[in-house]
């Protein structure tokens, strides 16, 4: 049984405040007449259609219950930073559905170029990011952790760190640690990522040998976090529970249901083709595609249009820690992705990664800055369809008039589930 499949049998949903109201009050009757072919395609997006044990190929360790509980504690160690003040639970708040609801991400030291995601269903994207520059969770862990304007820190750092405060933990699940106190093959601080010049000097200096030790310590460190932030997905909503009702034949007749008449048109316009079109790009489970488009979003006021996945794609192709890396537990042919992404092409030009829906009114500012403060800005901006500061939007302008959009905004709001999990994951835990 996977770890995911476990936690649910005594997980706590978190639910938001009107879900217990929804169990409770009477169902709206009203005639619905959705096709064969639209009862399919909304099955497809609930979450019962969804796999219960997510694979990580490149970590092998993402079903371990110890690097779970391992990556639970770095989550939350703020020793783990330049100035011992950030952990990854700072930007990503556990009780505010994991993110931290400012337009742009405070680091340790600076405000970063980008809001932060939610990590939410994240195990289940192929690409991390808004860019798409990472291609696991774990991967995706390291990132902010050498980033000058979040975490601040360096990898030697970490390792050191790590032999001191996590020593018998982490030899239990990954093997022998060296002597990291011998400062002669391991410096205080060195990582190839540092914008220090001491630091990538030291860096320099040592043999490919302890490079590796150093920096194969840090890849563990993201699959113990992995293992952690994949047990957090996405709990039924009313949405969920409106598909169950509509395609069970064997109990209430199927013109009975829970949403209200402005609910049911919101969801008929995003399934349509012609009139919404969100299912374009939003579909399955979460919502989301996991593809990068560009949707002509212009940048934050004072910034540079943002180049997202033609950035992205080269940095992750190039990323030591990517599928095909040595510190990979993946063979070749598992990392699909990875071999046969689209490396070029105008159309990657400002694309930003399709964010999940599920939760999503609760998960603002929108857009990859927060540029939009609320659902109705971003509605408007989908129905103008303006041209791209950058590329060329792939945007065509919507026939929809306020009510549609209202109607199309009251459907995505029950979409808001929560999340489920242990009510012990979202709690700092003791740290040695």
């Amino acid at each position: 049984m996977g770890l995911l499949l476990k936690l649910a049998l005594r997980a706590t949903v978190f639910q938001i405040a009107f879900w217990g109201l929804m169990l409770t009050a009477p169902l709206v009757g009203h005639t619905n007449d959705w096709t064969e072919s639209e009862l399919a395609l909304m099955k497809s997006l609930t979450l019962g259609n969804s796999s219960s044990d997510i694979l990580s190929p490149s970590n092998k360790f993402v079903t371990d219950e110890r690097a779970a509980t391992f990556g639970h504690q770095l989550f939350f160690d703020t020793r783990f930073s330049a100035n011992g003040a950030v952990s990854c639970a700072s930007c990503h708040e556990p009780k505010n559905l994991f993110i931290d609801g400012l337009p742009l991400a405070t680091g340790g030291l600076a405000t970063t170029d980008r809001k932060t995601m939610t990590i939410i269903g994240a195990s289940a994207s192929p690409w991390l990011f808004w860019d798409g520059r990472k291609d696991s969770l774990w991967s995706q862990a390291l990132g902010p952790w050498e980033n000058s304007v979040e975490h601040g820190g360096n990898r030697a750092q970490y390792a050191r760190l790590i032999g001191k405060h996590y020593s018998v933990v982490y030899q239990s699940l990954f093997g022998p640690l060296p002597d990291l106190a011998d400062l002669d093959r391991f410096p205080f601080d060195a990582s190839p990522e540092s914008k220090i010049p001491s630091e990538k000097f030291a860096w320099e200096s040592m043999t490919p040998e302890d490079q590796d030790t150093i920096s194969r310590i840090f890849a563990n460190m993201g699959k113990a976090v992995e293992a952690y932030q994949r047990q957090f997905m996405p709990a039924r909503s009313k949405f969920d529970i409106y598909v169950e009702k509509i395609l069970d034949r064997s109990g209430a007749a199927p013109e009975e249901t829970i949403f209200s008449q402005q609910e049911e048109d919101g969801l008929r316009l995003f399934l349509s083709e012609d009139k919404g079109r969100c299912i374009q790009c939003h579909n399955g489970p979460l919502f989301t595609n996991n593809e990068f488009h560009n949707t002509g979003v212009p940048p934050r006021k004072g910034r540079s249009p943002d180049r997202g996945r033609a950035e992205g794609v080269e940095l992750v192709l190039t990323d030591e820690f990517n599928c095909l890396s040595r510190f990979s537990d993946a063979d070749p042919q598992d990392c699909q992705a990875l071999r046969f992404v689209k490396k070029k092409g105008p159309e990657l030009e400002g694309a930003m990664r399709t964010p999940a829906l599920r939760n999503i009114a609760q998960l603002g500012p929108f857009m990859h800055q927060g540029q939009f403060a609320t659902l109705r800005e971003v509605l408007l901006h989908y129905r103008d369809a303006p041209q791209s500061k950058l590329g060329h939007t792939e945007l065509k302008p919507l026939d929809l008039n306020d009510r549609q959009l209202t109607s199309i905004e009251s459907f995505l709001r029950t979409l808001d589930g929560g999340m489920t999990a242990s009510e012990f994951l979202l709690e700092p835990p003791q740290l040695p």
